[in-house]
């Protein structure tokens, strides 16, 4: 709801705030008071265009502000975060439900902000769009946009499961026509490289590189290519340690033995003498390991032009494919892969295919049944919209939902009597809008080509008190809503609002009592002279005398007489009552 709307140095405001109550709020005041400056002011917070001429003479710049309470909706949520905007504690049971919009215009620009935060007129207008109904002007009226017809319907007949059934077999049906519009994209893409493919997969095969391959070859070229110096060093080495006269070892044993003999003389040697047998044992085992290496080297100039010519061969393919020879096991295996989808991609294109056939009979099946139901919904409202307007003195006019659907060559769903193709969309293959005509003889019309005005309001507030427990839109400001009605459809109207004030919060500038009367909060709207200038305010009028002596003004002008007065407290009486039609004469026959 609106909890309160600031306005300063907005054209004749210098300042004001007012809140608002959350069921009938009414705002009346002499003609030329200002009442739709305050519904200019509403606009700009909803994303309206904004003019520097509204910023009051004299002042710097024009702010606009209103609090909104109770909004935490998922769609809301959505554009917060979508846009990076916090959201504010607020809602009736503590959650983050409020959102604040401000408008600041001067004479260059004007700027929006949406809970603090900077804000385009676009994100402040989706926002908006989520609030609030603008009677007055159509920019804001949810039931003028088409694409919210098909919602309102589905909402009032309860038919979110069939919807919710149809969106998930949508969703498997476009994911299946992704997956195949990919696979064709990869055939072509597959046709246009299989002969490249099929060449280098032949290339790499008749090398048949292994793992690891190209370092064993390496160590062991290594070792051909040097076997004459390593026989001859190893066997070198293996006299100096373990065979000469004078060896190594021979001399490790006679210091070994010596050292044991002092060490029986002074323990302090047996550190040393520890340290001395392991060099004895580490050189014979390196003598021993000496004399096994060289009886193993071979010399085998065969193996090594052999073992030359298979590093020349993977050389080429590392140079080709990747620099390593994990990079061309690597591609080998990828382009496999994809030379053996090539040749089976007409399956798999025939596989899919059939389970999209499967998928979209079960769309279709799901969209006829969501059609039918729309169908009986749509003559329920219908009925019940023409009812409501015959207790809006418009008992001649005639509405009617029309459907149509777009047949499509390839669309996802199929008729249930013939092979004609629809297009699917996200909600269904209805297309959804409605049309009426108010006069005898009139063609029915879209209801967004109907005219302005009171009409217009009226037409309104049947579709919303019909519409009202299904319209998740919680806020509803109506404007000239009395214009060209009077007297017993002036009070059906005010008891209409009264109504659907049970489900949404309203506000409503009015000329006529009888509509005045059944508010729940009175607001009077004036202007008056401060230091030689003009300037538009706004009071909460108390409940009783103060509240009927408006109502009376409405009736009979500025001079209240007794009759004025008592024919409004009557009118007030009913309004709060609820019963009956009041037993005065007939009371402000029209607009004043």
């Amino acid at each position: 709801m609106l909890r309160s709307l600031y306005v300063r140095d907005y054209a004749l405001i210098e300042e004001l705030e007012v809140e608002f109550g959350s069921g009938l709020n009414v705002l009346t005041g002499e003609t030329g008071a200002g009442k739709s400056i305050l519904i200019g002011a509403l606009s700009m917070i909803l994303g309206e265009r904004a003019s520097t001429d509204s910023v009051r003479s004299g002042a710097k710049k024009a702010v606009i502000e209103g609090t909104f309470d109770d909004a935490d909706t998922p769609r809301i949520n959505q554009l917060l975060d979508e846009n990076g905007i916090d959201a504010l504690p607020g809602g009736s049971n503590g959650s983050a439900g409020r959102i604040i919009l401000r408008r600041q215009i001067t004479d260059r620009q004007s700027r929006g902000f949406v809970n603090d935060t900077p804000a385009t007129l676009d994100v402040m207008r989706a926002v908006a769009a989520e609030l609030i109904d603008l009677h007055g002007q159509h920019e804001h009226q949810s039931l003028l946009r088409v694409e919210k017809h098909l919602q309102l319907l589905d909402h009032f007949g309860g038919l979110e499961g069939l919807r919710a059934t149809y969106a998930e077999r949508y969703r498997r049906v476009e994911e299946l026509t992704e997956e195949r519009a990919e696979l064709v994209a990869r055939r072509e893409r597959l046709e246009e490289k299989r002969q490249l493919y099929e060449f280098q997969i032949e290339e790499i095969d008749q090398v048949a590189p292994e793992e690891g391959e190209d370092e064993r070859l390496d160590a062991e070229r290594r070792r051909l290519s040097n076997a004459e110096h390593l026989f001859e060093a190893t066997q070198e080495l293996y006299h100096t340690l373990y065979e000469a006269e004078d060896a190594i070892n021979d001399r490790l044993v006679v210091a070994r033995n010596e050292m044991q003999d002092l060490a029986r003389i002074d323990d302090a040697f047996e550190e040393q003498l520890a340290e001395v047998k392991s060099a004895q044992i580490s050189v014979a085992e390196a003598a021993s390991f000496l004399q096994d290496y060289s009886a193993r080297i071979e010399f085998d100039p065969e193996r090594l032009a052999q073992i030359r010519e298979r590093i020349s061969e993977l050389e080429r393919l590392k140079r080709k494919y990747g620099g390593t020879l994990e990079a061309v096991r690597a591609h080998r295996a990828e382009i496999g892969e994809e030379h053996e989808l090539a040749a089976d991609v007409e399956g798999a294109l025939a596989e899919l295919s059939d389970r999209i056939d499967d998928a979209q009979a079960e769309l279709s099946e799901a969209a006829r049944r969501l059609s039918k139901k729309r169908k009986e919904v749509a003559a329920r409202i219908e009925d019940a919209i023409l009812e409501e307007l015959a207790k809006l003195d418009m008992p001649e006019s005639r509405f009617e939902v029309r459907f149509t659907r777009e047949e499509e060559e390839g669309g996802w769903i199929v008729a249930d009597d013939d092979d004609t193709r629809y297009a699917a969309f996200q909600t269904g293959m209805d297309r959804a809008e409605f049309f009426i005509s108010t006069n005898v003889g009139e063609e029915l019309r879209p209801l967004r080509a109907v005219a302005s005005g009171g009409e217009i309001s009226r037409i309104m507030l049947a579709l919303k008190t019909i519409l009202a427990k299904s319209e998740r839109l919680p806020i509803l400001v109506f404007d000239e809503i009395d214009v060209g009605i009077s007297g017993g459809v002036a009070r059906k109207v005010g008891r209409s609002m009264h109504d659907l004030a049970s489900y949404h919060q309203i506000i409503a500038i009015t000329h006529l009592p009888q509509i005045a009367a059944f508010g729940d909060e009175h607001f009077r709207v004036a202007k008056r002279v401060e230091e030689g200038r003009t300037v538009t305010g706004i009071e909460r009028l108390a409940e009783g005398e103060e509240r009927a002596e408006q109502v009376a003004a409405l009736i009979g002008g500025e001079d209240v007489t007794g009759a004025a007065l008592k024919n409004a407290r009557q009118l007030m009486e009913t309004g709060r009552s609820g019963k009956g039609e009041p037993t005065g004469p007939e009371t402000g026959a029209s607009a004043q």
